[in-house]
């Protein structure tokens, strides 16, 4: 399937009003209706569902508007998380042109797909589920991860957490306790699909020198010289 193609097949929607936290904010009523009328999706995964050949993690909007465009997948931590290994973001700490979106990945690492960029090559490489549209998320991919599959009950950093490109928007940081770890077992630490809390690379370049990267320990965002090793999981998105 190409970049952002959707795919939905035969099942007419699940979601009620107030039964996916995912769309508050998003639509109306009357807006999901008519989606769902003419046939712009088959059905809405909610949060952690398999879905896409990975998990389902939350909508976005590329808009910057807080109406979603897409919807993030992780990629299931066996065969779309480099072994829970670490990569180097680039082997030098050297430009990359083509690489400071901070809200889609795809764009990001489409311009990073070669050996000097071992993260992304990682990612783009994959096959996975009938789909090979996997990518470097961008920085604020990942923050929507960490707000909806935290793995642990860690306190958050209050530092961090306003996400323009968010679906509901969030204009405020994260606060001590909210988000809370996760819900779904098999992303809390020690399930099978939780994302280390470790230090992941997105594919945002901060500098000629530096890239973005989250700690999934706290929510925390941070840059750091491109050669050094952290942990990467794919992402891949569902246009709306």
């Amino acid at each position: 399937m190409a970049r952002g193609e959707g795919g939905y097949i035969g099942k007419q929607p699940t979601w009620v009003p107030g039964a996916n936290p995912a769309l508050s904010g998003a639509w109306t009523i009357q807006e999901a209706y008519d989606r769902s009328k003419n046939s712009e999706w088959g059905f809405l995964p909610n949060i952690g569902d398999a879905y896409g050949g990975g998990f389902f993690a939350g909508f976005i909007s590329h808009t910057d508007d807080g109406v979603a465009t897409h919807g993030l997948i992780v990629a299931p931590a066996a065969s779309g998380y480099n072994g829970q290994a670490t990569l180097q973001w680039k082997t030098s700490n050297t430009s990359t042109a083509g690489t400071t979106s901070p809200f889609d990945g795809a764009i990001n690492s489409a311009n990073m797909n070669n050996a000097n960029h071992p993260a992304a090559q990682y990612c783009e490489g994959l096959s996975i589920g009938g789909y090979s549209d996997w990518y470097l998320p961008a920085r604020y991919e990942l923050d929507i991860a960490y707000q909806n599959l935290k793995p642990t009950t860690n306190s958050n950093s209050t530092s961090w957490g306003i996400n323009p490109y968010s679906v509901p928007e969030r204009t405020v940081n994260r606060t001590v306790g909210s988000p809370a770890q996760t819900s779904i077992a098999a992303f809390q630490s020690g399930g099978a699909e939780a994302f280390v809390a470790n230090n992941h690379w997105s594919s945002t370049e901060t500098s000629a020198t530096d890239a973005w990267f989250l700690l999934f320990a706290y929510g925390s965002q941070f840059s750091l010289s491109k050669n050094s090793l952290l942990y990467v999981r794919a992402f891949r998105k569902f246009a709306l």
